[in-house]
């Protein structure tokens, strides 16, 4: 059954949504949807009063670790922690009340070239439980292609069964967003889904798309129920009109 995951998106400190791939070094070509007045550790309280766990807060660059060190604070092991994890700094981050960590670039060369080595040695710092993949990709004519360098630089790694296959053992999940749709509130990418939830080998989040209420329930049958959800830009606590926070927070209560 899917399950809403909420997320605290962390950008120069603030509680950001940000449009998906236009996050960049230099600043230029930034969408910003939303931008809260609350804290990060505002909607961390806030997801623990609702019971809701497995959310993930993301650091989207510098500036970001004050933040989300009160958001760890405010609802500890009740979330993952991603943006800059890397094999030094994992344990930390766990010391400090993330449940999970989320790693993408970390496992990459500047190229985009996965480097195996570099997930043994985190997984053997921490262990797979407490480690989550993060597979967000672009469409490209290959298929769907794992992008890293916020969402920038395209990697070497397809999203198939096979590369599911060889990686779940290493993780106690996957995070997967739509970058192409990421903030857009235009729809979900149904083909990645489907190819998700055909898949099912371990727990997955997808995000990236989601518009409205029959988007949630399009997750959940294109997806087998195989999938959890994140809504970013289209919820009501972010700004938005097409799904309400309390409506999540029912679904997750059937």
């Amino acid at each position: 059954m899917t399950k809403f995951r909420p997320c605290i998106d962390l950008h120069e400190g603030k509680v950001k949504q940000i449009v998906g791939g236009s996050l960049r070094d230099d600043g230029a070509g930034l969408r910003e949807n939303f931008v809260s007045t609350l804290s990060a550790g505002d909607f961390a309280a806030r997801y623990r009063a609702d019971g809701l766990t497995g959310g993930h807060v993301i650091k989207l660059g510098p500036g970001n670790d004050e933040a989300a060190l009160a958001a760890l604070a405010a609802w500890p092991g009740g979330l993952h922690l991603g943006g800059g994890i890397t094999g030094d700094n994992a344990e930390g981050w766990l010391s400090a009340g993330a449940s999970h960590v989320i790693v993408t670039s970390w496992l990459f060369d500047a190229q985009g070239h996965f480097l195996p080595d570099r997930l043994d040695t985190l997984r053997s710092r921490i262990g797979a439980e407490r480690l989550v993949i993060d597979l967000s990709c672009r469409r490209t004519t290959t298929g769907w292609t794992v992008a890293m360098n916020r969402w920038q630089t395209l990697t070497d790694l397809q999203i198939t069964p096979a590369t599911l296959d060889a990686l779940a053992g290493s993780c106690a999940e996957f995070l997967i967003h739509a970058a192409d749709v990421e903030g857009l509130c235009k729809g979900i990418e149904t083909d990645l889904v489907a190819l998700l939830g055909a898949w099912a080998g371990c727990p997955m989040t997808y995000a990236g798309g989601v518009a409205n209420m029959e988007d949630v329930r399009r997750v959940e049958t294109l997806g087998q129920g195989a999938l959890d959800l994140t809504v970013g830009s289209a919820l009501d606590i972010f700004g938005g009109s097409g799904v309400r926070y309390d409506e999540l927070v029912a679904w997750n209560r059937r």
